[in-house]
């Protein structure tokens, strides 16, 4: 069941409050729910006015409280950030957070109602890689819906009326300013400001942020160098400190970093999520303080996945998966396997690299769908970064390779993926631990079907 804590202080403020007037209500920039530990649900609001908005929880009414300050987000510095750009658009905003109690029927912020959390999650909407690329030599059409259809993705999966959504990382893309000569671009906002991401998720977002809680994994996209300070803003689930928020450089070795939590989903099942957005796909130098940070995540997991038999793990970094590159003198594709970061702090306490009551990994990072299953004991793993961002466009064998592996010992048995189609991916449960898996295309249409029970799973085609 999806528990709510901290409920305290928020009962006595409404009971306060009661339905005392609170003048007109400027309608928030953005209005979700998040899910954090222990199935937690928060009530979350962004707007640009000086004040948090009113929140009413079954005709209770009481403002919101304060998560982070009305202001700008500040400029890190050169050297301390991946793009820095000091006249980039960061338009000031505020951001407001309330704990929804357990049982709560009705809520709504500003007039306007939020979904609420479901004791039994069947109906789960899994997506990833959500932005439009602005950086460096890459830049995609933001402003062409077929170049980039995360909106049309959203609203389309937001008619497969879920119970949940589950964004496996990598929200904000727009860092570079588009080039003059690029008209399918011209005018978007850059840089790592309110502008951007309103831009980049919430604006395109919106249909899907209305129509079920979401559970939220941090990608690579939003470290402290990159879009961090937003998501400690605006998403992240844990606690905002001020102290470790991404604004001070000298603070990135905490801030960079999160505890992993379970989000109960009913019939003894779970979501474990854990946050990888700091490792180094290269791996670690020996010393990298980063590698007892993430034995440290390893052992959170553990004692996590104790609580439940069927636990369905939630990061960014796939580390059960291939990718492909091609070269461009030779057309000859290479794949390669998971993150080597976390293989190798993860390999040291686990062969496996997860625990192994862990069934399903969902992650994304690899700009296509992907599914992978094993003879052997490890994690079905699926790759959910095709909502949004630029594809990945070199294709994975139609059949598992001989001898080849995304993960140290781990024995192939089944692959199938989609490449350069834009959708996403659905999760209905069919058992305690069995589960339909459908693959969308931008419009809703089923493109694959997969069947999942336990650690295993099986696609109805190899390729899309």
């Amino acid at each position: 069941m999806l528990l709510q804590s901290r409920t305290g202080a928020l009962a006595a403020a409404l009971l306060l409050a009661g339905c005392a007037g609170l003048g007109p209500q400027q309608p928030p920039a953005a209005a979700f729910v998040v899910i954090g530990a222990d199935g937690a649900a928060q009530a979350r609001a962004i707007t640009t006015a000086r004040s948090c908005p009113a929140i009413t929880i079954d005709g209770r009414t009481a403002p919101m409280a304060v998560r982070a300050p009305f202001g700008p987000i500040p400029a890190r510095g050169k050297g301390h950030s991946a793009s820095f750009h000091p006249d980039a658009p960061s338009s000031p905003v505020l951001s407001c957070e309330t704990t929804i109690p357990a049982g709560s029927m009705h809520v709504e912020v500003a007039g306007q109602a939020l979904p609420l959390s479901k004791a039994e999650v069947t109906r789960i909407v899994v997506i990833g890689d959500t932005g439009c690329r602005l950086k460096g030599k890459e830049f995609q059409d933001c402003n062409d819906p077929t170049a980039y259809p995360f909106a049309r993705v959203a609203a389309s999966a937001a008619a497969w009326k879920p119970d949940l959504v589950v964004h496996v990382g990598d929200y904000h893309y727009r860092e570079d300013p588009c080039p003059a000569d690029r008209p399918g671009c011209a005018g978007s906002p850059y840089g790592y400001g309110w502008d951007a991401w309103n831009a980049d998720f919430f604006a395109p977002g919106r249909a899907l942020l209305a129509a079920a809680p979401w559970v939220l994994a941090r990608g690579n996209h939003e470290t402290c160098a990159r879009g961090g300070q937003g998501w400690w803003r605006f998403l992240d689930a844990h606690a905002y400190d001020p102290a470790a928020n991404c604004d001070d450089p000298a603070a990135d070795g905490r801030a960079d970093y999160t505890d992993p939590y379970a989000v109960p989903l009913g019939g003894d099942a779970q979501l474990i999520v854990f946050d990888t957005a700091d490792t180094n796909w290269k791996g670690f130098a020996p010393g990298d303080a980063r590698i007892q940070r993430y034995a440290e995540t390893w052992r959170k997991i553990d004692r996590l996945a104790r609580q439940r038999r069927h636990n369905i793990a939630v990061d960014h970094h796939p580390l059960y998966a291939f990718g492909a590159t091609r070269d461009a003198k030779t057309d000859a594709v290479t794949l390669f396997g998971g993150d080597a970061g976390l293989t190798q702090a993860f390999g040291a306490l686990d062969p496996r690299l997860l625990p192994s009551s862990i069934d399903v990994l969902l992650s994304g990072h690899v700009h296509l769908w992907e599914q992978t299953s094993f003879a052997t004991d490890h994690p079905t793993q699926f790759v959910a970064g095709f909502a949004g961002t630029a594809e990945d466009i070199v294709p994975l064998p139609r059949t598992p390779p001989a001898g080849q592996s995304p993960a140290p010992g781990a024995v192939l048995e089944a692959l199938s993926s989609w490449i350069d189609g834009f959708g996403f991916m659905t999760m209905e449960r069919t058992g305690p631990d069995t589960w339909r898996v459908v693959v969308h295309d931008r419009d809703g249409r089923e493109r694959n079907t997969c069947t999942v029970t336990g650690r295993h799973s099986r696609c109805a085609v190899p390729q899309v």
